[in-house]
């Protein structure tokens, strides 16, 4: 089952939005919730549990839930606000207000976002860059999982590799790690061109 990013989401009443990034447990490489944008403003994304996707297509994602109940869902983006005064010189903040908590008007107020990732795993976005053993060989496309289970099976590289518009499918074996600042593979270049392809449901975009 591939999971697109950008695509559009459908609950059981009808569409609510749009897939933003997936949430990845590190240490068993899978997949626990979708970061869902809704399309009506102020478009807050919200973090839905894997278990609720029913099925993929090459641009939607069905869920087993109404829009009313995705409303009631966690929210991934957390505004807090701070004082000039909050900010040390390493750059930390001090007096943190949670929304809508804000300050009197004489006071300078600072909006910030905070993701809000459960704790031990990390955000994958499309466009994170992918690491061979011998450099950057492109950009995340999209993950595949098993629909049982959720694990990874494939990673997706299509744009900004050196191999043109061919779908490159890296299976789970061949991702070393995936840490905030892109994704590790055990082989170089050579050797990730090399890897058979597997068929992928392409939407266009």
């Amino acid at each position: 089952m591939d999971l697109p990013i950008d695509a559009e989401v459908i609950c059981t009443d009808g569409p609510v939005g749009l897939s933003k990034s997936i949430i990845i447990d590190p240490i068993h490489q899978k997949v626990t919730h979708i970061v869902i944008a809704e399309k009506r403003f102020p478009h807050i994304e919200r973090l839905v549990p894997l278990e609720l996707l029913v099925s993929t297509e090459a641009s939607t994602i069905h869920l087993r839930c109404t829009r009313s109940e995705l409303a009631f869902m966690e929210p991934f983006m957390e505004v807090e606000f701070i004082t000039e005064e909050g900010i040390s010189p390493e750059g930390e903040y001090r007096d943190r207000l949670y929304w809508p908590y804000v300050l009197p008007e004489e006071n300078v107020v600072l909006p910030i976002e905070i993701e809000r990732i459960p704790s031990g795993e990390i955000e994958a976005r499309r466009g994170m860059r992918v690491h061979a053993k011998d450099g950057t060989i492109g950009r995340v496309d999209e993950f595949i999982v098993d629909p049982v289970n959720g694990h990874i099976t494939h990673m997706v590289l299509r744009e900004g590799h050196l191999w043109g518009k061919r779908d490159i499918t890296v299976p789970l074996s061949e991702i070393e790690r995936i840490e905030d600042d892109g994704v590790y593979l055990k082989s170089d270049k050579n050797g990730i061109v090399a890897l058979p392809s597997v068929p992928v449901q392409r939407s266009k975009r």
